[in-house]
């Protein structure tokens, strides 16, 4: 983009004698200084859709570098003020208090992101959401919990009784039996003709006593109580 420097000074002219060459108004004269304005009007930008080439720049101190972050109009915006609003979404994004998050990146937010005071937040927890109505997770920042597990280990005994049962004793063959008899019992009785002898003592019963022991079950260990979980780095802003 170029600007007009006029080439000749007419007013000049006047101040010179009569006959004087130099008083001359030339045709080239007149011809340079057109010539002139052509070119740098021709390398001037249109007042309405303007077509600018080059790295256009706002004068200092203009409404375009001064706009506020909050500004809605169709007003031209700066890099500066691009960047401004940048910030300003990212800091709403991530207020005071607020955690971020990053799966592979151990960098310092404020380093990546360009703003605030952030410190190393949880390390070794995982996050649970506040519940007003369980003392263990009504107020922020809680702590609790155990990675080891603690089951004690123990063993279980069991103990069955049989209390005893009747029961008869029937013989069968032979037309006599010799030598009858029995633990808890008068003998035995019938008929010779017969082939069927009962005990006349009525019931034989016998009670036993079973003791039952389980196995060792439980067990106590370090790391043993942690739910599925994953590694991620986490920061809090502080300011």
């Amino acid at each position: 983009m170029s600007n007009y420097i006029k080439a000749t000074n007419f007013a000049t002219k006047d101040a010179l004698s009569s006959g004087d060459p130099l008083k001359i108004v030339k045709g080239t004269e007149i011809n340079t200084e057109f010539d002139a304005i052509a070119t740098a009007i021709a390398t001037k930008a249109d007042t309405v859709s303007p077509t600018f080439t080059g790295t256009p720049a706002l004068p200092t101190g203009t409404t375009g570098v001064t706009q506020s972050v909050s500004d809605d109009s169709t007003k031209l915006a700066t890099t500066a003020f691009v960047q401004d609003v940048a910030l300003a979404v990212k800091e709403a994004m991530y207020p005071v208090g607020s955690i971020y998050v990053n799966s592979s990146v151990s960098t310092n937010p404020g380093t990546l992101l360009g703003f605030g005071t952030w410190t190393a937040f949880g390390a070794g927890r995982v996050m649970v959401g506040f519940d007003s109505g369980n003392a263990l997770f009504d107020s922020a920042e809680e702590t609790g919990g155990s990675a080891n597990a603690i089951t004690v280990s123990h063993t279980h005994t069991a103990t069955v009784t049989d209390s005893g049962h009747s029961h008869s004793l029937s013989i069968s063959g032979g037309s006599s039996i010799t030598g009858l008899g029995g633990s808890g019992s008068s003998g035995w009785t019938g008929t010779n003709s017969g082939v069927t002898y009962v005990s006349t003592s009525g019931t034989q019963s016998a009670s036993t006593g079973i003791s039952v022991a389980n196995s060792t079950t439980g067990s106590s260990g370090t790391n043993a109580n942690y739910q599925p979980y994953i590694t991620v780095y986490m920061w809090k802003r502080t300011a």
